[in-house]
């Protein structure tokens, strides 16, 4: 090699070694595959192909990375490989090819391609690996940005305004497991992508999402892109199988529209705020969707009160059980009662709408349930010591209890404690949203059954499952819900009329009781007769009562209607 070649060599190679030795800059990859392709042709190379693999499994299936930065397109056969295995066990292979037509290399120019190859060989496994290190670190193992992406996210972007026109979202996909159930787990996960890329498309460049794990999801957008996203996470529908199956999809989601100007010190700052309108979306009844705001954050503070002086109200027995009386509108007999759960705390009322939601966030709710349950079970033991005439008294079990195995052996334990026969208790369920749930309530409901303990079905007709519910489950009661009650004057061809009929009317054709709440008018007593429902429950009778009153009601009886 004469002396003008050889230093033309090594002013490429210090180049390229110059460009390819800094790990803290992003590499010059077209700048170093130039020097390559300089020097293969000076060399006469007719090409130069790398592989790498992550592992050895993967270098034997053939399954890797092939780049070929330098060819002729002319035919050749190889005249040199290096390989390298790094530490993780991952390898790197380079092949320089030459054609017949050519001086094949000397053995100092051999030397020279060598070290050009091990260079950029050292370069390119080094540069995959870093890779690699960014997938294991920003992505899960389904190929999802996972929460560390989203924290580096928001930590590029923590100057003032850099979020100005932004909102964040996490959102939860609702009753995923059905979807696994029907279509399996690949099924599944083809239904998370689609969903997931969807996303990704509707967002764009501007934004991004990332999965923290499960169905679960949190996401940066444009506020313009939000009306559109919001009706995706409200229902879509995204194809399941091959075959062109879909599903629909709904979501629970938190909603930050964050403030021009506004400055994200902490990630959690911002991840804090969307958290807590998600869960709020979860588990109250402002709807599937919630937004971040001050007033949501003084409930928030509301709630941690609630649950951090709730033991100790519950050991100060603040709770006091409200009986609301049901009768028999044909007889005016006073068939029975709900029991209803009171708050007095510091000598104020505490409405049930601003502790019952809370409880239910937690298994706290089992607590006060139990606790109403026993409070109950006293109360009739002693109306059976005295001599009153003692009515069957339902008591309200949250959804929570259904993921307890031991719920049944724990009611009946609350009521032989006491000493009361089963027939005077009625234990009162919510209908399901879930099948998950729906199988647990039917568990529950034909155990209660067994024990000769009447179970009744709570504001049938709101759940997404209501004539499959009893039709499958042996229920003693169903009680309609109000909404159900025609109101006054109301057309009996209207929508809920003619619902409402036909629900008291298959009650009774199933041989299942009937008590309609939230009765208030003499009209709508009138309508119950007329469509033979004989048990009414609400204010035109009574509301919910002290038990020293509701015991004077025992007294007497009867009603005059």
């Amino acid at each position: 090699m004469n002396s003008e070649l050889e230093i033309r060599f090594y002013k490429l190679y210090e180049k390229l070694a110059s460009l390819t030795q800094n790990i803290n800059e992003n590499p010059d990859i077209p700048s170093i595959e130039k020097i390559l392709n300089e020097i293969a042709a000076m060399f006469r190379l007719s090409k130069g192909v790398t592989h790498f693999y992550r592992d050895p499994v993967a270098e034997k299936k053939g399954e890797g990375e092939t780049m070929i930065s330098y060819d002729t397109g002319e035919d050749g056969h190889p005249v040199h490989t290096v390989r390298c295995v790094n530490r993780l066990m991952s390898i790197t292979t380079m092949t320089v090819y030459m054609t017949d037509k050519v001086e094949p290399l000397t053995e100092e120019e051999l030397f020279k391609v060598d070290l050009t190859m091990r260079t950029a060989i050292t370069f390119i496994c080094r540069n995959r690996l870093q890779v690699i290190a960014e997938q294991l670190a920003f992505y899960d193992d389904m190929g999802y940005k996972n929460i560390r992406s989203f924290f580096r996210y928001l930590g590029w972007n923590g100057h003032q305004g850099d979020f100005n026109g932004k909102a964040a979202v996490n959102y939860n996909l609702r009753h995923f497991a059905t979807v696994n159930e029907n279509f399996g787990r690949k099924g599944g996960d083809t239904v998370l992508k689609g969903h997931y890329n969807r996303i990704e498309k509707m967002i764009g460049n501007d934004g991004m999402i990332a999965r923290l794990g499960g169905d679960s999801f949190v996401c940066i957008c444009n506020q313009t892109d939000l009306p559109d996203l919001l009706d995706y996470l409200n229902e879509a529908i995204v194809v399941a199988d091959k075959e062109g199956s879909t599903v629909r999809i709904s979501c629970c989601a938190g909603v930050f529209c964050i403030p021009d100007d506004y400055t994200v010190r902490v990630p959690n700052d911002i991840m804090g705020k969307i958290m807590h309108a998600y869960q709020v979306a979860k588990t109250s009844a402002q709807g599937n969707i919630v937004f971040f705001s001050d007033m949501l954050m003084s409930d928030k503070e509301r709630s941690r009160r609630v649950q951090s002086i709730f033991p100790e109200a519950l050991k100060k027995e603040e709770f006091i059980v409200f009986y609301q009386p049901k009768i028999n509108i044909n007889t005016g007999e006073l068939y029975g009662a709900e029991a209803l759960c009171r708050w007095f705390h510091d000598g104020k009322i505490v409405p049930p709408m601003e502790f019952i939601p809370v409880l239910e966030e937690t298994n706290e709710i089992c607590k006060l349930d139990y606790y109403m349950l026993d409070k109950v079970c006293r109360d009739i033991r002693r109306w059976l010591d005295e001599g009153r005439k003692a009515v069957r008294v339902s008591v309200n079990l949250s959804r929570r209890h259904m993921i307890n195995p031991d719920l049944l052996k724990e009611i009946i334990e609350i009521i032989d404690r006491n000493n009361v026969p089963h027939e005077y208790i009625e234990i009162e369920l919510t209908e399901t949203t879930t099948d998950v749930e729906f199988r647990d309530l039917k568990r529950v409901v034909m155990g209660l059954q067994e024990q000769n303990i009447c179970t009744s079905v709570d504001d049938f007709g709101m759940g997404y499952s209501s004539l499959n519910l009893i039709r499958v489950v042996p229920w003693n009661v169903i009680k309609v819900d109000k909404i159900f009650l025609p109101l006054d004057g109301e057309s009996q061809d209207s929508t809920r009329s003619v619902m409402f009929k036909y629900v008291v009317a298959m009650a009774n054709e199933l041989g299942l009781e009937c008590i309609v709440e939230g009765v208030e008018t003499t009209s709508q007593l009138d309508l119950l007769k007329q469509n033979g429902c004989s048990l009414a429950q609400g204010y035109l009778f009574d509301k919910p009562l002290p038990k020293e009153e509701f015991e004077k009601r025992l007294d007497i009886g009867k009603y005059v209607i």
